[in-house]
Parts: C-alpha cells; sequence; structure tokens
C-alpha cells in the first residue's frame, strides 16, 4: 500500500496533506525518515507520523456536527477557545472535520477518520454541493440573484454558477438558500457582498444529500448507513 493511502486510512488527514507530511520529513517507515511520495508499506512495517505510531484500517467513524457561531473549525486552538474537537469529545477516535466552516457560520459539519474520504469531498473535481440559507442586509433583486447563479468575481476568482432561492424578502433583508460547488475562504459572504448584499447570518444546512434536519446546534449524530454509502459513491 502506498504511504499516502496508509497514513490517509489511518484516519490522520488526506491524502494530498499526506504528501506534504511525507515531503516535510515527518514520516518514518521502520525509523527510517521517508520524503518519497511513492514508498509502499510493506505488511509489518511500522509507521511513525509526527514521532507517533500509526495504524492503517481502525474503525472508521462518520458524524454529522451542528456548528455553533463562535466554534473554531479545528482540533485545537492556541488562543484556547472551543473548538469542535470539543463537540466530539467523547468519541475515542480521533475524528478531522471535513472542510471548513468560518467562526460565525453556523451549520452542518462532516467529521470523520476516514482520510480517503476526506480527501474526496474536499478535492475540486468532485463537485458536491454545499447548500446555505443566508439571511443578508437589504432586497435581493432578480437582477442580483441572476449574477449570484451566474457566478462573480470575489477577488481573483471567478465563483461557478450558483443555485440561489429567494425564501423570504422584508424591506430591510431577505433570507436566501444558496447552494455553491467550490469551498473557498468566506465564500458566500464575499458572493453576497459582491452583489451588494451583506451576510448578517449563515448557516449551511446541506452537503449533497446530507441533511442537518434538527440537530440541535452543538451536537452531532453519526451518519446513517445510507448516509456514509452515498459519500464513498461520490
Amino acid at each position: 500500500m502506498r504511504i499516502n493511502k496508509y497514513i490517509a486510512d489511518a484516519g490522520i488527514c488526506s491524502r494530498r496533506k499526506a504528501d506534504e507530511l511525507i515531503s516535510n520529513g515527518n514520516v518514518k517507515i521502520n525509523g527510517l525518515t521517508v520524503k518519497e511520495l511513492g514508498v509502499d508499506v510493506a505488511e509489518g512495517d511500522v509507521v511513525e507520523v509526527n514521532g507517533s505510531v500509526i495504524e492503517a484500517g481502525r474503525r472508521k467513524v462518520y458524524v454529522a456536527v451542528n456548528k455553533p457561531a463562535g466554534v473554531i473549525t479545528s482540533m485545537d486552538d492556541d488562543r484556547e477557545r472551543e473548538t469542535v474537537a470539543d463537540i466530539v469529545a467523547d468519541i475515542p477516535e480521533r475524528l478531522f472535520p471535513v472542510g471548513r466552516l468560518d467562526y460565525n457560520t453556523t451549520g452542518l459539519l462532516i467529521m470523520t477518520n476516514d482520510g480517503q474520504l476526506t480527501y474526496t469531498l474536499t478535492h475540486p473535481k468532485h463537485e458536491v454541493y454545499k447548500t446555505y440559507v443566508a439571511k443578508v442586509e437589504g432586497v435581493l433583486s432578480g437582477a442580483r440573484a441572476a449574477k449570484l447563479r451566474r457566478g462573480v468575481d470575489i477577488g481573483g476568482f471567478v465563483t461557478s454558477p450558483a443555485r440561489v432561492k429567494v425564501l423570504k424578502q422584508m424591506p430591510r433583508y431577505a433570507v436566501v438558500e444558496i447552494s455553491i460547488r467550490e469551498g473557498k475562504n468566506r465564500q458566500v459572504r464575499k458572493m453576497f457582498a459582491a452583489v451588494g448584499n451583506k451576510v448578517r447570518e449563515l448557516k449551511r444546512t446541506q452537503i449533497g444529500e446530507i441533511r442537518l434536519g434538527r440537530l440541535k446546534e452543538g451536537h452531532y449524530r453519526k451518519l446513517t448507513r445510507e448516509e456514509i454509502e452515498y459519500l464513498k459513491s461520490l
């Protein structure tokens, strides 16, 4: 088995991140540092990442988290703020978030120790729509919504066509459902800003066919067998 796949199967990170660890000299096989990406791991080999022995084939865990505002999408924080790791602290396996939600964004986040699934869901070639509900200032006119659907420049990057549906329009604000395929930093906020509407509240409600549903903020649930099979089919 290739070393990057072995690391991913052990739930450490995605294959792409594993390649970075290898290149940076953070991986050892049988006590020897390896920096070649194509090295194979044989049965009986001892693999270390950052000084800790790892083992592929551990129990895979998949959960959906409803991230509250003010919680960091990270496994730890040097400022000792609450992280998504705190939400799943009672799970013995070390889980990692798939993608990110910014500090003030709430909603659905998938966490797992399946590195291959993380790679699949975050790789640009896999067009997995993420759906958000945004409360934005002002009126989202038909012309502005059309721009979002076509794609907008958010600063050196033109977004792919988005799915946009106005759920409620009030004199001073609108509630809008928007689905995007990319995952650029603060992308949804930047998209609305590009057409003149500032985001006040933002919640992710769906990733592909995985829905947040009635899961309470700050809680998690295990994905169903059907949901896991769906994600692995992407």
